[in-house]
């Protein structure tokens, strides 16, 4: 009940915050102006992911109190709360270097440092770290000391795609609500509390924001939320594979919305030889839209295919060995039938502003 409670009163802080932050008078007033970029035509805030990090830490706190959060059987008490002060420390140390980059600008170097060190010292000091991969009838593989490096290559990637996908209103707020849904739920029906709060929490204070970010947006998260919201589910994630709530591929098929588009955009302009670094609306979400779908059309066929991927996850996890290997079969038909549908919208209909 306490978590009910918990859960309502921080989507409401959200929503209410979010609200606050998106007028003119808001002391943290920041405009996002458009560029090569972006789908949008007009200025619009880009503080509403402090809305986000505030009203999940402030929850966080409440749950501490209110004895929500309970430590693993299998550490002392001094190792989890370690662990737990690491990995919220980690993500605010990001939140504030990325809510500087929205300020006024901060370094590209200095911005993937800062993600560099934050995911080593998850892995090194907090010992968190992806112990082995799972492959369907072929067994597991034990990772070892590759486990640190993979983790902080993983942390650093899934940290920059949310980035890298937070370009459509209400696009990576509904990742955020679905995706930190359906790892809450794989957490309770495993018994692990700080995953089923933290995850709970991160989705409904993105909810919250989603209202007011939902297209037509009036205000977006920025780096400050994209970056952050990133990093906590990658900390989630591998803490999920190492405790055994879940098999990688089961957040990686949760995911898959953004891993997939940002991960086959970013080969597909290595092949082409263009700069990756440079500004662009290559992926397939800003394609749809500039092919006349426009946000609404398309952040609502995303949403059908992130809970289509929550029910690809749900399968894989409680299936056997033999049909999991058929439901990652499915699953990858999946994206391969979309990225195709995409092209086919995009020979039909007369691009936006050609």
């Amino acid at each position: 009940m306490m978590l009910i409670g918990l859960v309502f009163g921080v989507g409401v802080l959200s929503w209410w915050l979010t609200r606050r932050l998106s007028r003119r008078d808001s002391f943290l007033f920041l405009l996002d102006h458009p560029n090569e970029r972006s789908l949008h035509d007009v200025p619009i805030p880009r503080t509403g992911g402090v809305a986000i990090i505030g009203s999940l830490f402030l929850g966080l706190i409440a749950a501490r109190v209110l004895g929500l959060l309970i430590m693993r059987e299998s550490l002392s008490w001094s190792a989890w709360v370690h662990l737990e002060s690491v990995i919220f420390g980690m993500t605010m140390l990001l939140g504030l270097v990325s809510f500087l980059d929205d300020r006024g600008g901060v370094p590209v170097w200095l911005r993937l440092g800062c993600q560099l060190a934050a995911s080593g010292i998850l892995a090194l000091v907090a010992g968190l770290r992806l112990p082995a991969i799972q492959l369907p009838l072929l067994g597991t593989i034990e990772l070892g000391w590759l486990g640190v490096p993979l983790t902080i290559l993983f942390l650093v990637w899934i940290t920059n795609l949310y980035n890298f996908m937070d370009g459509m209103d209400g696009f990576a707020g509904g990742m955020t609500v679905i995706g930190c849904g359906f790892m809450a739920y794989f957490a309770w029906k495993a018994g692990h509390e700080f995953i089923l709060v933290s995850g709970l929490l991160l989705s409904v204070a993105s909810a919250g924001f989603l209202v007011h970010n939902f297209p037509p947006a009036k205000i977006f998260m920025g780096d400050v939320g994209s970056v952050s919201s990133g990093f906590l589910c990658g900390a989630l994630i591998i803490l999920g594979c190492r405790d055994r709530v879940f098999d990688f591929w089961v957040p990686v098929i949760l995911f898959s919305p953004f891993i997939l588009d940002a991960t086959a955009t970013l080969v597909g302009r290595v092949w082409q030889r263009e700069k990756i670094w440079v500004a662009h609306r290559t992926h397939y979400y800003q394609r749809l839209v500039l092919s006349g779908w426009g946000h609404r059309k398309a952040v609502l066929a995303e949403y059908a295919v992130m809970v289509l991927c929550g029910g690809f996850a749900l399968l894989y996890q409680y299936a056997s060995e033999e049909w999991r290997l058929v439901i990652l079969g499915f699953w990858g038909l999946l994206f391969i039938f979309l990225a195709l549908a995409v092209r086919g919208v995009e020979q039909r209909i007369q691009p936006v502003g050609s």
